[in-house]
């Protein structure tokens, strides 16, 4: 008996089992910081996918053995928790790509994928369970490169067919990503991130393929440590799933009379030109009408273009409002205009209490030196 690659299983299981756990509960609580609660809830999801769900059904498949039919059943139970957390993390990479915004295909292809897997899993003999050199006769830890699982060729077909599709969509989504950032550093631990999943993944398909258990091994072993790095990420980083997708085009501060203090455009954002106009024309009508919104309870606080979303902030006791433009609002870029609010009331008081009277002369100039203080809160999207 392999005593070594038993312990390396166990240790590794109960370590991942342990961060995962801690992992999930931490995502949960500071779910917010991920951009949106649903892109916080998906983090968790594939955290406790992966490091619970499937870690623990892989672990019992292979160390433990209880009987032949419930072992392969874990192992089906296995194979439908990978599949349903590969489907999770390709929905985030959905996101990376374009906020918010599932494409329906390959997304309708995995759900067919889906389906057929679990109707080919329902068939009696579409696992079957080799044991080497024979059936232990009460449950026992077992040899894992005594115990072997082979598919039939339609679920095996279907899992590797999903597999590879989605191996690639990770591939194209990094991409895509990275051809289209400027700062190609914001998107290079997401590509890594793609390049370092295709292991496991590949690793899987060869054993699907070849039944060397060697590779199933392989593919457990580095999914966790390629899982290890992105939960470092996912604590550190949690910014990375907004700021990719999310885009702010520019900032507006509009005193209570309707007369624009500062402006600043994020000229970086292409996408920004293509609706200039239509921004232009809605800005216009706002100074308009921020006089009269500014002192009523029920205000505009965003307006949706086709394009983008234009996020309005009041500031009653001040007598200005706060205008953002970027391509989807969230609770980041309205924490973020609050946090800017907070620092341009302190820091402009004396200026803001002197034209709080919408008679008196507003010297704009006073405000000039806005940029910094623009920069410093909004510098993730810069």
């Amino acid at each position: 008996m392999n005593y070594i690659t038993i312990l390396s299983l166990i240790i590794g299981y109960f370590f991942i089992f342990s961060l995962s756990l801690v992992l999930t509960i931490h995502i949960i609580r500071n779910r917010k910081n991920y951009g949106t609660e649903l892109i916080g809830l998906l983090n968790a999801a594939t955290i406790f996918t992966l490091g619970i769900l499937h870690s623990t059904h892989y672990i019992l498949g292979v160390v433990l053995f209880i009987s032949p039919q419930i072992n392969i059943l874990l192992w089906k139970f296995s194979i439908v928790i990978w599949f349903i957390w590969l489907v999770i993390t390709s929905l985030l990479f959905s996101f990376f790509r374009e906020y918010k915004k599932i494409k329906s295909f390959p997304f309708l292809f995995y759900t067919l994928l889906f389906g057929l897997l679990t109707g080919a899993l329902l068939i009696p003999d579409s696992v079957s369970l080799v044991l080497d050199p024979s059936v232990p006769s009460s449950i026992s830890i077992i040899d894992p490169s005594q115990i072997n699982y082979i598919m039939n060729f339609a679920t095996g077909s279907v899992t590797i067919v999903f597999q590879i599709l989605v191996l690639f969509y990770y591939l194209y989504i990094a991409i895509i990503i990275n051809i289209r950032s400027k700062k190609k550093e914001e998107t290079l631990s997401l590509f890594l991130n793609a390049i370092i999943f295709s292991i496991p993944i590949t690793l899987n398909v060869l054993y699907i393929l070849f039944h060397l258990t060697l590779f199933r091994e392989l593919f457990m072993i580095i999914l966790w440590i390629a899982y290890f790095g992105v939960s470092i990420m996912f604590v550190k980083k949690p910014d990375l799933f907004f700021v990719l997708p999310n885009r702010i085009y520019s900032v507006n501060i509009y005193h209570k009379s309707g007369i624009m203090i500062y402006s600043y455009d994020f000229d970086n954002q292409i996408e920004s030109k293509t609706e200039s106009t239509i921004w232009g024309n809605i800005l216009i009508g706002l100074n308009h009408i921020l006089s009269e919104f500014l002192d009523k309870k029920d205000k505009i606080n965003v307006i949706q273009t086709k394009g983008a979303d234009v996020v309005v902030r009041y500031e009653e006791d001040s007598g200005y409002a706060l205008i953002v433009i970027t391509n989807r609002k969230n609770s980041i870029v309205e924490d973020l205009m609050k946090e800017f609010s907070d620092e341009f009331k302190l820091k402009y008081k004396d200026e803001l209490s002197e034209i709080l009277d919408i008679n008196k002369i507003i010297n704009v100039s006073e405000f000039s030196n806005l940029k910094d203080l623009i920069e410093k809160n909004f510098r993730l999207y810069l």
